[in-house]
């Protein structure tokens, strides 16, 4: 917010302000837009003018809510070909009350989501505290979470969030308007949701899971294979993208779908009686392969069918959605493997520069705290990444 405090009398001029400034940044190694307001005696927008002009000439690195001296900065161009800008900062400034606080909920801690956590966790470093909330797929669960968080039962109080909430029926709806009207910003994990009456989309980061069902299709029809099948957890998420991306690139390429089938999960105890069913349906139509989302269903499937007599890769290929423990099955499944990591890195740098646009807003002369939370005029940003298909021993050529 504009501060209230004016210049001193005796403000130095711009020159031996700007050195001065430069003098508190070597010598606390990064310092914030408050702290150097104090010390220089001049107001906040004084200091973002400064600042933006020691950027642009190369003598510092801006960092969220300040600056520091320039220092290698890491990024997400493996998985989206632009760096993204995210400071390493001194590990002494690991712990600083000043730092910001962000929320983290996230369906399960042991299951797909630990990777996401850790390209968060990898891309906060010290510079931003991370508080880690496991809920599940529930609305209420996922609402209670948020709540202690952004502190309606005295939380630590958030400075943002990223969520992976449920996103189907009328009760999911209603958490994204809830989540919409938070005080703070939030950035979606893996998710896609709309708000209000004309349906504005909240800030995302996201796998194109129809893209990776497509190309697990187009590697299944270049090893030969005409007739073929999809079975996917009736209970996550992701199945609706995966299914449509597979039934599209099917018809593409004219291939014979027999199988289309949901199943519980493994461990649900209806599970063996359906992969019982599965199986059953494979050979009654003849499918020579088949994409199982996810990893866990897709071995035991190849073992019940190894226990049945059928061959894996020979009878029947098998391709896994997620590559969490893919490969440590028995053949190797060939797997498409979410950018699990940059879905963290890339949720977190892009809550962190709307913060920032958040902040500058707030300080800019005239604001009145109006944009506080959509950071002024920056538009809502979506961003979807591409999975990869890694290619084992399960998905060898037909014949």
């Amino acid at each position: 917010m504009p501060s209230s405090q004016t210049p001193s009398a005796e403000a130095p001029l711009p020159s031996e302000r700007r050195a001065r400034l430069i003098a508190r940044v070597r010598e606390t190694g990064s310092a914030r837009v408050s702290d150097l307001s104090r010390v220089l005696g001049v107001t906040p927008v004084t200091v973002r003018r400064d600042l933006a002009l020691l950027v642009a000439d190369g003598t510092l690195e801006k960092v969220h809510g300040g600056a520091r001296i320039p220092a290698r900065s890491a990024g997400l161009g493996a998985y989206t070909g632009a760096s993204t800008g995210i400071a390493q900062p001194d590990p002494a400034s690991a712990g600083r009350v000043d730092q910001l606080t962000i929320g983290m909920v996230v369906p399960s801690i042991e299951y797909y989501w630990p990777e996401v956590i850790r390209g968060a966790r990898d891309a906060a470093r010290g510079e931003v505290r991370l508080i880690l909330r496991g809920a599940s797929y529930e609305v209420d669960q996922v609402r209670r979470q948020v709540a202690a968080l952004v502190g309606e039962d005295g939380g630590p109080g958030v400075d943002g969030l990223l969520v992976a909430p449920p996103v189907d029926g009328p009760e999911a709806a209603e958490l994204g308007e809830w989540l919409a009207g938070l005080s703070v910003p939030v950035v979606l994990m893996e998710r896609r949701l709309a708000t209000g009456p004309y349906r504005e989309p909240l800030e995302s980061v996201a796998t194109d899971h129809a893209l990776g069902s497509g190309v697990a299709t187009r590697h299944m029809a270049e090893r030969g294979h005409r007739r073929v099948g999809l079975v996917t957890s009736r209970t996550s998420p992701t199945s609706a993208a995966v299914r449509r991306g597979f039934l599209a690139v099917a018809d593409e390429l004219g291939l014979d779908v027999v199988v289309d089938l949901e199943t519980v999960p493994m461990f649900d105890a209806d599970w063996a009686d359906e992969a019982a069913s599965v199986l059953d349906r494979c050979a009654e139509t003849g499918a020579t392969a088949l994409i199982v989302h996810s990893d866990r269903e897709a071995i035991s499937l190849v073992e019940q069918a190894q226990e049945r007599g059928v061959r894996v890769p020979a009878d029947l290929a098998v391709i896994a959605y997620d590559d969490e423990v893919a490969g440590l099955a028995d053949p190797p499944l060939t797997a498409v493997r979410p950018p699990k990591a940059a879905i963290g890195a890339g949720a977190l740098e892009l809550l962190l520069r709307r913060l920032a646009a958040r902040a500058d807003a707030m300080a800019s002369p005239g604001s009145d705290g109006g944009d506080a939370v959509t950071g002024a005029d920056r538009p809502v940003h979506r961003i979807e990444l591409s999975p990869r298909l890694i290619v084992r021993a399960s998905s060898a050529p037909r014949g």
